[in-house]
């Protein structure tokens, strides 16, 4: 018998699974140890059809509620995005550039069809978004000429419970709606079908709950993370740890109501005489108890027979900080974000561990970036707003209309990363660019800023200074600089020269 028709012997009804055979891989065998670990085989978007609301709104419940879930989420996004992920365009024409980029930078402030923030502030929105419901969505809103927008167009956010997810049916010429997403044959997005307003907002009077409305695919943009393959919705970052967030919650809840029960009982007198006083006790209740007080100083005599025994609660709790300590270390690990992150904690971290889980965060936080946010985010919405700016005449583009690829070539920089020593870093930074090792650029670009333009700004100081007879030398120069008294770098630190002694 050869190998094929043992393993299809090993498949008949009434016979072990292959990875129940012995020698076999374990995690498929079905003994004692894993008879109850029998996950269900749907795919992820039946899942999320079947619960992924339910996750949502418990994840939203636990960011507005929870210390620990509001601070991950915070972390998330502010690492994510900061002040912004900016772009600065890879055009040759320095001039042309400048026009473009101050063109841009006049519709960032604009962006914003709730008019709450600018589109940085909607990116951090998003970065948010995502890690609390696992997906967002950005309508394209274009404007009239008469709104008085530098570019007729704005970006309107909808959340994802707007996306009707138990929508899943036929459409009209041949598509299918899957999750609120209406795909061709081939498994291209169309439309979206949003609700009017938001399903669960009961201040909206107009709300009808009854009919989505339509959306072309062209005029949304879809933000999500997804990690399996087919996946059409996104699903929480903090799902793998809602449950235990839950479950610590109420852990501390009782935690602390067992310290206050414990707190509230100072002692117990017992006594031979039922109707004697003691320490100036109340009357008795109807059950016939009574609670005698306490005062700072009090020296109380008990008569012959009377005892008093002072309450001490077994300490139960005494592994709380250690317990707690290893759950939030799974959180954690369950939502990618670090213990002193999310916690503040800093007594159980150092240099050398802070950065180690720091360099881990941010390879994550780099790659989310660069696959989500720059390439579902940025473009498209770089791409549509300079689309939009020359159709209107706000922009006078040569040669765009024929092939506008150059001017939608764009080198998106995220915010700058800041470190706990950053004197170590920059000397670092420094030697790496001296020896040859690294672009003096990429180093600019890594603080967050555009290299031209930190050049521009650079020479323009410097005229400046020399117009005005001002000198700034501090601490040692790099090797190369001559100062006005003909020292170097070669020959030590030279002194700041000042200005009234320049020649």
């Amino acid at each position: 018998m050869n190998l094929l028709q043992r393993i299809a012997g090993a498949l008949l009804p009434g016979t072990p699974r292959i990875g129940a055979m012995v020698g076999g891989i374990e995690a498929g065998a079905l003994g004692r140890r894993l008879s109850s670990f029998v996950p269900a085989t749907y795919h992820i978007n039946t899942l999320i059809a079947a619960s992924g609301q339910t996750v949502t709104s418990r994840a939203r419940y636990l960011v507005r509620n929870n210390g620990f879930a509001l601070a991950a989420a915070e972390s998330f996004a502010g690492n994510a995005v900061g002040d912004g992920i900016k772009p600065s365009s890879l055009l040759k024409d320095a001039a042309l550039k400048q026009r473009l980029q101050e063109a841009w930078l006049r519709w960032t402030d604009e962006s914003d069809a709730e008019e709450l923030t600018d589109l940085y502030g909607q990116m951090r929105r998003v970065a948010r978004e995502l890690f609390i419901a696992g997906e967002v969505f950005l309508r394209f809103r274009p404007r009239r000429p008469s709104d008085g927008l530098s570019v007729p167009l704005q970006l309107q956010m909808l959340p994802s419970e707007q996306l009707a997810v138990s929508l899943n049916q036929p459409a009209p010429g041949g598509n299918l709606i899957r999750l609120g997403i209406e795909v061709n044959p081939i498994g291209q997005r169309v439309a979206y079908w949003f609700w009017r307003n938001h399903p669960g907002d009961l201040t909206e009077r107009s709300f009808s709950g009854g009919v989505p409305v339509r959306v072309p695919a062209s005029e949304v943009l879809h933000i999500y993370d997804a990690v399996e393959g087919g996946q059409k919705r996104g699903l929480s970052r903090l799902a793998p740890a809602i449950v235990k967030l839950w479950l610590l919650d109420l852990y501390d809840d009782a935690e602390l109501d067992r310290k206050k029960v414990a707190a509230l009982f100072a002692g117990f007198v017992t006594r031979p005489d039922a109707d004697g006083t003691l320490m100036g006790e109340g009357a008795p209740d109807a059950t016939g108890a009574s609670v005698a007080g306490l005062q700072p100083g009090t020296l109380q005599v008990l008569l012959p027979g009377e005892d008093i025994k002072f309450s001490s609660p077994a300490d139960v709790g005494g592994n709380y900080k250690d317990f707690q300590f290893q759950m939030l270390l799974s959180i954690c690990a369950a939502v990618g974000v670090p213990y002193q992150n999310v916690t503040g904690d800093m007594t159980r971290v150092n240099y050398s561990s802070s950065r180690t889980a720091l360099l881990e965060f941010r390879r994550r936080i780099q790659a989310f970036q660069h696959s989500v946010l720059v390439f579902q985010l940025c473009r498209p919405i770089w791409q549509r707003w300079l689309s939009t700016a020359v159709l209107s005449g706000a922009l006078d583009l040569p040669g765009f209309a024929r092939d506008p690829a150059p001017y939608f070539a764009v080198r998106w920089i995220p915010p700058k990363w800041e470190w706990v020593d950053p004197l170590k870093d920059i000397k670092a930074e420094q030697e790496a660019v001296a020896s040859g090792f690294k672009a003096r650029s990429d180093v600019v670009e890594a603080m967050g800023y555009d290299p031209e333009e930190v050049d521009a700004r650079i020479a323009a100081d410097r005229e400046r200074e020399k117009r005005l007879g001002l000198s700034f030398v501090v601490g040692t120069p790099a090797r190369g600089v001559v100062f006005d008294d003909g020292s170097s770098m070669d020959q030590g630190t030279a002194p700041a020269v000042p200005a009234s002694q320049h020649t």
